[in-house]
């Protein structure tokens, strides 16, 4: 009989400063401890005064300490700890490797105190590492892809970037636009103006702006042209130059759209493109233009693919459980050769 290897064992003492009240650290009623104690449920974290004893297997006491360093780090910004913000830490931690040595890339705090956009008394910024590094390449790059699951922040991060260019008067103006595919010809025959007709397939680039921005103003920016919300087909046969660019849903371009689309680049604009390649909503026998533009396009000079994953999904818990139940489901059929 084989016998599990037993991981060896270790001590520490971790010393808080009186600059950190325990309760910020710990949670109003412990709540953010338990988190902890739920994720390493081999270790032992007893709390007596101002210092802090874990025992367990070394690697988990290494990264323990690792947390509450970074947890220190994020709190003497002003920023307070949430439940969510040390699950994702610790999955940070784990992710670079145990949380033993010296930090591979971003550390936590790094990430969770990277501030986009400040508005109307709510601050946005990334929450996971990739988010990070999607807003970072960003700055980067002149054109940048945003692929991944619902929930992953691809579009709320990308328009906060462009409110954030607009204010800071890297551009002069937004354009926000999407295909609006699921109407396809009935278009025509939906009531109203044409305005009314294209609003549903745009309002949640709308929503995302409401958050951004004082929603009284955004009538006055759009009269101006300084924001413009438009779906695709209006980009046909223009030059975008000093604009911040998002074409949002791009699963749902064509080869030919998505072409026509890259193509209406100008000086000083910025492309952002984003969209999920499991959830084409085109006709059967069109080829997603998401889909094809990652071979034509990959190792291009200034051009940036971010894929971002379940552990990205920013949404309830749940929704990270949904879209990995999809993905399974989906491997396994492509097995079967269904």
């Amino acid at each position: 009989m084989t016998q599990t290897p037993t991981q060896p064992q270790a001590s520490a003492q971790i010393r808080i400063p009186a600059a950190h009240p325990m309760v910020m650290l710990l949670g109003s009623g412990d709540s953010l401890l338990r988190v902890i104690e739920t994720a390493f449920p081999a270790a032992d974290i007893h709390v007596r005064g101002n210092e802090i004893r874990a025992t367990g297997a070394a690697a988990d006491v290494a990264l323990i300490q690792r947390l509450f360093d970074e947890m220190m780090l994020v709190l003497r910004t002003g920023q307070p700890m949430t439940e969510d913000a040390v699950e994702r830490s610790i999955a940070m931690l784990r992710a670079s490797g145990n949380g033993q040595g010296e930090p591979q890339g971003e550390t936590p705090a790094e990430v969770l105190t990277q501030n986009i956009l400040s508005s109307r008394g709510r601050t946005i910024r990334p929450k996971t590492l990739n988010q990070k590094r999607y807003v970072d390449a960003i700055d980067k790059h002149t054109i940048v892809f945003g692929i991944g699951p619902a929930g992953t922040g691809k579009t709320y991060l990308a328009m906060a970037k462009a409110v954030q260019a607009l204010q800071s008067k890297q551009v002069n103006r937004i354009i926000l636009t999407r295909p609006a595919v699921e109407a396809g010809e009935r278009l025509g025959f939906l009531p109203g103006t044409l305005f009314d007709k294209i609003d549903p397939y745009l309002r949640p680039l709308y929503d995302a702006l409401h958050d951004m921005l004082d929603p009284d103003s955004i009538p006055r920016l759009m009269a101006a042209g300084t924001i413009e919300v438009a779906p695709l087909a209006y980009m046909r046969g223009r030059t975008l130059n000093d604009a911040f660019i998002i074409l949002d849903e791009a699963q749902n371009t064509s080869a030919e759209q998505m072409k026509m689309f890259l193509t209406r680049l100008g000086f000083d604009s910025k492309i952002v493109v984003t969209g999920d390649v499991t959830q084409v909503d085109l006709p059967n026998g069109t080829r997603s233009g998401l889909r094809q533009v990652q071979d034509i396009l990959e190792g291009v000079q200034d051009v940036h693919f971010s894929r971002l994953t379940s552990q990205d999904v920013v949404r309830h818990k749940l929704v990270g459980r949904i879209v990995d139940a999809y993905e399974k489901y989906d491997n396994r059929d492509s097995h079967n050769g269904k």
